[in-house]
């Protein structure tokens, strides 16, 4: 029998990432290709305690439906603690619990975008949610991202010129993949122009927890007085990216219609997750488990730096970080990008070709992404040894 698929999905590829998770389940391939949190950053103990006094005093709590918005307790600690901490929400929003925040850029498309509609986006981003626009058949316009963040100029080009544009889509903090942090004068313009041109904004936030060096750099949702901004929060990099448990901050118009869109997606987001973060958030130490995690990636991704300063440079450079999970990387002009990424799984190392991030496929590109939160010191090691040699070759 032929499938005839909707006109939504006939264009859309599998993840280049998932795809070479398939070479990286060989046991002799070092895998550099992943972003998952390093093994030794997860409170299992904790959850372990969790799940079990749980199920001892109240396992229906745990075991039957609930609410689409999200378990109340989680929602109303979470309302406090942003506001507290981070200065974000305000009268004019509203919270709803998500699978993650994957789900939050899904249910955002499905409320506000149709098709031909225009977002605006960082060059390179991150392909979830790249995939996700393309999925409501949206039209990606990308914006270059300079070492401070996306190029104002080039925002304010794209949003004179698109008069469809929907939202902009960013994400501030060590962005994926290109691990650059908006800097807080770009913050300020970006919402500026959004302001200006009557445009939405999504600010994914995953990884601003995860900064293990400088100074911490207010969210642009702070600066949201008009109904902007639609945050987007997340537990996967910071407690575990298997329970699935996001969150997003946004007026309370459009979180309405997120939940009626949530409704015939998921009913409710897991509500034994739910129960554990809110228990793992309000009755254990959850700024010292931040500062455990930071201190974690600052060793890891100082090695990683160490190692690629002795093998890689100066034939492919890279940017330093100060959190976050990834490493992006440079190579020569003159060097075909897509053949070294090839080879270097020939040679028993994945990483990800830069042209998976890009908005548009013939966007161009010479970079890579490493990973280094997931792999062991010895895998670094053995890997940008790899790597290092290839790259005395070019």
């Amino acid at each position: 029998m032929e499938y005839i698929f909707s006109d939504r999905v006939q264009t859309l590829k599998p993840s280049a990432i998932r795809e070479i998770f398939k070479y990286a389940a060989d046991p002799t391939v070092v895998s550099l290709s992943a972003g998952n949190p390093a093994p030794e950053a997860f409170p299992a103990k904790e959850i372990a305690e969790i799940s079990a006094r749980l199920f001892e005093t109240d396992p229906i709590a745990a075991l039957q439906y609930s609410v689409t918005e999200g378990y109340s307790p989680l929602r109303s600690f979470l309302t406090d603690y942003m506001k507290e901490k981070h200065s974000v929400g305000s009268e004019l929003d509203d919270i709803l619990i998500t699978s993650g925040a994957q789900q939050i850029m899904d249910l955002a498309s499905k409320a506000l975008l149709n098709e031909g509609d225009v977002v605006i986006c960082e060059n390179p981003s991150f392909i979830g949610s790249l995939n996700t626009f393309r999925s409501y058949n949206a039209r990606l316009v990308g914006v270059p991202i300079e070492s401070d963040g996306i190029c104002i100029d080039e925002l304010e080009n794209a949003l004179k010129r698109e008069k469809r544009a929907k939202f902009i889509y960013t994400i501030p903090n060590f962005q994926n993949p290109s691990g650059v942090t908006m800097s807080l004068e770009k913050r300020r313009a970006l919402y500026e122009l959004a302001k200006k041109y009557g445009v939405l904004v999504i600010e994914d936030n995953p990884y601003g927890d995860l900064r293990f060096s400088g100074e911490f750099l207010p969210c642009i949702k702070s600066f949201d007085t008009e109904g902007l901004v639609i945050y987007a929060g997340s537990f996967s990099k910071v407690i575990s990216p298997g329970m699935r448990v996001g969150y997003t901050i946004a007026p309370k118009e459009i979180i309405q219609k997120m939940v009626v869109c949530k409704q015939g997606q998921d009913v409710h987001t897991n509500i034994w997750s739910q129960l554990v973060c809110f228990e793992f958030l309000s009755k254990y130490d959850f700024d010292a488990h931040l500062s455990k995690l930071r201190e974690i990636y600052r060793k890891k991704a100082a090695y990683t730096m160490q190692l690629m300063d002795e093998n890689l440079t100066p034939n492919i450079t890279y940017q330093k970080i100060d959190g976050g999970l990834f490493l992006w990387c440079d190579l020569p002009e003159r060097v075909d990008m897509q053949k070294f990424c090839l080879d270097a799984v020939k040679n028993k190392v994945c990483v990800v070709p830069g042209t998976a991030f890009m908005a548009n496929p013939e966007d161009k590109t010479n970079s890579f992404r490493i990973n280094y939160s997931t792999p062991t010191d010895e895998q670094l090691k053995k890997g940008i040894e790899i790597l290092g040699k290839m790259a005395k070759e070019l």
